[in-house]
């Protein structure tokens, strides 16, 4: 990773948690400590953060910012290369004939993607770019949900788009959010968490693709509690609070790039 973008990775992080040690912020990013310590003398030189004996802690509080989103197109350039090894990690879980809700998200059109190299798979998703990127492959079988056109995402939603839903029974759901915390995973916008709740009811297990700036974040709906997902693929190991809660749940935490 880049400094530059290591020092925003950083900002982002204590502009969620508030604080945080160097140990602890070393763990997330996967370097040493002496990176970043220097990288805290940096950013609070530069004015960006406040370092703190043992660590660095945000100039605001956190708060209205966790309950934003940005414009999906700026969401599809951010972290992209960790969404992409995300989505090849997670494309190697499925297996010919295996059926799949996949809901629309800048991890998921990466996943999508990921998916053309597998084969005869039975897709159903909201998002016309992911079945057109799957409709390549004669051997998938591909099911597009109808319903209302969200432009921002280039999705289909609202009641008709859960009444189709309600038509299908897969074996897995494979979904983006928007936030996870130590209870449950979260969007930012109602009738995604909408589709995505539908699709939970109408399949047998659940994996949740989110890089590792959804950790340990707030949003205002509510998707699911913890115990309901089964997998979550990530790119980064999360904080020690936040990887017990998913422990104690049961899911099946990748990391991708180890194993």
């Amino acid at each position: 990773m880049a400094p530059s973008s290591r020092h925003d990775e950083i900002v982002a992080l204590l502009t969620r948690s508030g604080e945080m040690s160097v140990e602890a912020i070393a763990e997330r990013l996967g370097v040493s400590r002496e990176t970043v310590r220097r990288d805290l003398a940096r950013l609070d030189a530069a004015g960006r953060i406040k370092r703190r004996h043992g660590g660095a802690r945000a100039l605001a509080q956190p708060g209205a910012a966790l309950e934003t989103e940005w414009p999906f197109a700026q969401r599809m350039a951010q972290n992209a290369a960790a969404k992409r090894a995300i989505a090849v990690a997670a494309s190697r879980r499925f297996q010919p004939e295996d059926s799949l809700f996949i809901d629309t998200g800048s991890t998921t059109i990466a996943f999508a993607e990921a998916l053309t190299s597998r084969h005869s798979l039975v897709i159903v998703t909201n998002s016309p770019r992911i079945a057109a990127t799957l409709a390549g492959d004669h051997t998938h079988k591909v099911f597009l949900i109808g319903g209302a056109y969200g432009v921002d995402a280039g999705e289909s939603l609202g009641p008709l788009s859960l009444e189709q839903i309600a038509k299908f029974r897969v074996r897995h759901a494979v979904l983006t959010v928007g936030a996870i915390d130590q209870a449950c995973v979260m969007d930012f916008d109602l009738q995604e968490a909408e589709v995505a709740k539908a699709m939970i009811e109408r399949a047998d297990f659940v994996t949740v693709l989110a890089d590792h700036s959804k950790f340990d974040r707030r949003a205002v709906f509510e998707v699911a509690p913890l115990s309901r997902i089964h997998t979550l693929v990530t790119d980064l190991a999360p904080g020690e609070k936040m990887a017990r809660a998913i422990a104690t749940a049961g899911i099946d935490l990748v990391i991708a790039g180890q194993g």
